[in-house]
């Protein structure tokens, strides 16, 4: 067996179930506000589009995925980052995967240098495939405290030298995972001024892009800030998308990775081998939400109004503030997240995500302790009355 499965952790949903056992529930229905799962209807339009190709059932699909869905691909990142039409080559430079999961592991696979005492470094708290890709890929970790005092943003200043000399890759997050921080155009473009001069890649996971709350502000992207400082070819860059939280279709699996073309092209060569082209039918399905914006600003619009309410409640017994972006409220505790979490399931059957499963200990604390991940994902029903009791809950301890 691969020695390095050894280095893994529990994932924070197995460690969330562990910390649930033995606890009676009480009578009330239970609200889940711990996984990241959109619930918010799929759109018909994608629908559609999955039931009338089924035919494709009947192809092989190609790795590299049809270019009328790497061209719609394409045309939304150029519209959504004002990146200049035709400026990503959809032959090079773009590439479907099956989820931003999958291609997040599979990336540290094909980037990694094993025989150059590789570090990867990532934020702290974080999304844990990062580092169990790390670890795969014979790296070490490296974990980057995302702090209040930095805005939960990774501090680049900090870093040491010698550590962006062995940096291999960084995965970023933005908006971040539990935090919903969002980093600005400066702070990513001195992140690939830092990539350039010390030959690191960037994985930059942008998964939660279109969950904002301000429609004159969306979130920056990472290809957007190397095309404004006329880095056009992206040289170390690479972007990771999902439709599963901007079009509410998880299990569609759907995605892409786009910028270098170098890199894309050895990624490209690894998943040939990898097996993991995405069927047809999920293809076109794909080529009609990216072609799609009606539906994602209506999914704004109903997570805008469910923190509105939500934060309303907790207020006055929390200290709770609307995220950059995202879905997840990053709330702390009064005290330990994990007696939080396990009582409020046992008092009021609801189930959040404890802050310390989302995090390592590193410099001899732990980032995410003595907080809580929220996901708003449950109908706005249920969110009020997930507060309601939150607030009572609180109240009473």
């Amino acid at each position: 067996m691969n020695p390095d499965l050894d280095k893994l952790q529990p994932y924070p949903f197995e460690k969330l179930a562990k910390l649930k056992t033995g606890i009676q529930q009480p009578g009330e229905s239970h609200i889940a506000l711990s996984i990241g799962e959109p619930k918010h209807p799929t759109p018909s339009l994608i629908l559609d589009a999955l039931t009338n190709s089924l035919d494709g059932l009947a192809k092989y699909p190609s790795t590299k995925g049809l270019p009328e869905l790497r061209q719609a691909i394409a045309d939304w990142v150029s519209q959504r980052f004002g990146i200049p039409a035709g400026t990503l080559d959809i032959d090079t430079q773009v590439l479907p995967v099956n989820g931003t999961r999958e291609a997040l592991f599979a990336f540290a696979q094909a980037v990694i240098d094993r025989g150059n005492n590789p570090q990867v470094l990532m934020p702290n708290p974080f999304y844990q495939i990062y580092e169990g890709a790390a670890l795969l890929a014979g790296a070490t970790p490296v974990f980057l405290d995302c702090l209040p005092e930095n805005g939960y943003l990774p501090d680049l200043d900090a870093i040491d030298v010698n550590l962006w000399q062995q940096c291999e890759l960084i995965y970023i997050c933005s908006p971040g995972n539990p935090t919903g921080a969002v980093m600005g155009i400066e702070q990513l473009q001195q992140l690939i001024r830092l990539a350039v001069q010390y030959d690191f890649v960037i994985a930059s996971d942008e998964c939660y892009s279109e969950l904002y709350f301000d429609e004159n502000n969306p979130p920056a992207g990472l290809l957007q800030a190397a095309q404004q400082m006329g880095r056009g070819d992206f040289k170390n860059c690479v972007i990771f998308h999902s439709l599963s939280k901007r079009s509410n279709a998880p299990g569609l699996r759907s995605g892409f990775v786009a910028g270098d073309a170098d890199i894309i092209s050895r990624f490209f060569n690894y998943r040939t081998y990898h097996g993991c082209a995405m069927p047809i039918q999920h293809q076109m399905a794909s080529i009609a939400a990216w072609s799609d914006e009606a539906h994602v600003k209506h999914n704004r619009d109903l997570y805008r109004e469910k923190f509105a309410a939500v934060i309303e409640i907790l207020n006055p017994v929390l200290d709770v503030k609307l995220p950059d972006a995202s879905f997840y409220l990053w709330i702390k505790t009064p005290g330990s997240d994990e007696d939080f979490a396990r009582g409020l399931f046992e008092q009021e059957n609801i189930t959040v995500l404890p802050g310390s499963y989302l995090s390592r200990e590193n410099k001899g604390h732990v980032p995410g302790k003595n907080h809580v991940r929220m996901a708003l994902v449950a109908t706005l029903e249920e969110c009020i009355a997930a507060a309601e009791k939150i607030k009572r809950f609180v109240e009473n301890m």
